[in-house]
């Protein structure tokens, strides 16, 4: 099966203008994000999804390949499939542009999930990502998405709010996690924070972007619920750690200040 990376690239952004084209550390974000994507070992070709001409000069500067698309899409799933239509692939990958520390490794754990899944009685739709939620801080966060699957690894909730959410944080149930200051036990995670990454087959992704937004996904702002309310199946790999995206200056300026740290 053939695969394709798609990284949506907007110019404009609310918290931190013109981000993807910041450029301290002799790169821009985007092109950060874009050497991480290519180093994948399932994808056969990366492509960066722009909206603006100064994004498409930058990736032709740096060699990347790029597709300029209409620049009224409300989203970023809007704007991959908009190029994935055009594609030669039979997976789609989501990779945000303002993740220049994106794990190549953690692309592939999610790549990998729809290769294995395939043929199987009920095919997923799309597979995405987890990471243990190390703190009561980061659990009660809702800009930390979180996620319930079941044993077979099959999404059945997100949310922003913690979920499961136990009756009582008690001792008992989650040991000194009770206290907010106090980090979870490693030994045995309860919750799981999703991560932002996508692997969605064509068919699938033309479709739901083409569905209007559905109750549930307009009050949790989570266009994954999408996915679930139209019955698809939504397969989640654990990972570790999940490499920290660009929203903010303090954001880019940590992330820089890592860079020239390596």
């Amino acid at each position: 099966m053939k695969t394709a990376i798609v990284i949506p690239a907007r110019l404009a952004s609310t918290r931190l203008p013109r981000k993807l084209l910041l450029n301290s550390t002799g790169k821009t974000v985007l092109q950060h994000t874009f050497e991480q994507a290519s180093r994948s070992k399932l994808a056969d070709r990366v492509i960066i999804a722009c909206d603006d001409d100064e994004i498409f000069a930058d990736v032709t500067r740096f060699g990347g390949e790029a597709v300029m698309t209409r620049p009224d899409h409300v989203c970023g799933t809007d704007r991959i499939a908009e190029v994935a239509a055009a594609l030669d692939a039979d997976l789609i990958v989501n990779v945000q542009g303002d993740e220049p520390e994106i794990e190549p490794e953690s692309i592939d754990v999610a790549i990998r999930l729809l290769l294995q899944n395939k043929g199987k009685d009920q095919d997923a739709a799309a597979a995405t990502l987890a990471t243990p939620i190390r703190s009561r801080l980061a659990l009660d966060d809702p800009a930390n998405v979180k996620v319930v699957f079941d044993r077979h690894g099959r999404a059945l909730y997100f949310s922003r709010s913690p979920i499961p959410h136990p009756r009582s944080w008690s001792d008992e149930l989650l040991g000194p996690a009770a206290d907010a200051n106090v980090p979870f036990d490693e030994a045995d995670f309860a919750f799981w924070q999703h991560v932002g990454l996508y692997v969605y087959h064509k068919e699938f992704l033309l479709h739901i972007s083409k569905q209007p937004a559905v109750p549930i996904e307009q009050i949790e702002s989570l266009e994954q619920l999408r996915f679930l309310h139209g019955g698809h199946q939504v397969l989640v790999g654990k990972v570790q750690h999940s490499a920290a995206g660009i929203d903010t200056l303090p954001d880019y300026e940590a992330f820089v200040s890592r860079t020239k740290k390596r």
